[in-house]
């Protein structure tokens, strides 16, 4: 598998375009950022046709490229069910603060244990709630996008609407500490020591998993 890492807008999320092998154009998109320039650019220089956009969560750092992203390429959007109401929901001033426009609705919702399929590539969703309410993240064998729920040496916030503490735990615990420790963590932010980790390296590490 092929994963290719664009850095997108003012909050400097994480942008993934994941194909099967290097010769593959047909791609799937993991956040489109705020202002998903770069990331357009980066998908015509290399001929790259993005199937799908899907979404960690339902915040405007991660969604407010989707308008232009699905104008340009047509790809469609998904999203956790929980977090699908957020797309269109969130207020005009926020929007205005960080600069984005709204998102249309979601092509299609999906819930813990479903899978996004491209090609050989099958992304299996983890539903990992406590950033927001329908947070998830994406597991392939050696690989897994977490989103803005485990970050390299952190997790992701808990006190915005929604959050949860206790429930983010949770969701760490059950739903990625258990995979593979040798699986490589994909964040949607890179706010630690690298830009990326292993499982077994937050296990050991990370201050908030203990």
């Amino acid at each position: 598998m092929k994963i290719d890492t664009i850095v997108l807008g003012d909050l400097e999320a994480n942008c993934y375009c994941v194909r099967k092998t290097n010769k593959e154009r047909k791609c799937l998109i993991i956040d489109p950022g705020l202002q998903p320039e770069p990331l357009i650019r980066f998908l015509k220089a290399n001929a790259y046709d993005p199937v799908s956009i899907i979404l960690t969560h339902g915040h405007v750092d991660h969604i407010g490229g989707n308008q232009e992203m699905k104008d340009k390429t047509g790809a469609q959007i998904i999203i956790h069910r929980d977090d699908a109401d957020m797309l269109v929901s969130t207020p005009a001033m926020i929007l205005r603060m960080f600069g984005a426009k709204p998102s249309p609705a979601a092509d299609r919702t999906v819930a813990d244990g479903d899978v996004i399929a491209l090609g050989g590539i099958s992304l299996k969703v983890l539903h990992t709630p406590g950033h927001s309410p329908g947070s998830m993240s994406l597991y392939t064998e050696g690989f897994v996008f977490t989103g803005d729920t485990l970050f390299v040496g952190g997790v992701g916030r808990t006190d915005l609407p929604g959050g949860s503490g206790q429930v983010m735990a949770r969701s760490i615990r059950e739903k990625l500490c258990t995979l593979p420790d040798e699986t490589k963590v994909m964040p949607g932010h890179h706010y630690g020591s690298a830009p990326t980790s292993t499982i077994g390296s937050e296990k050991a590490s990370n201050p908030f998993l203990r």
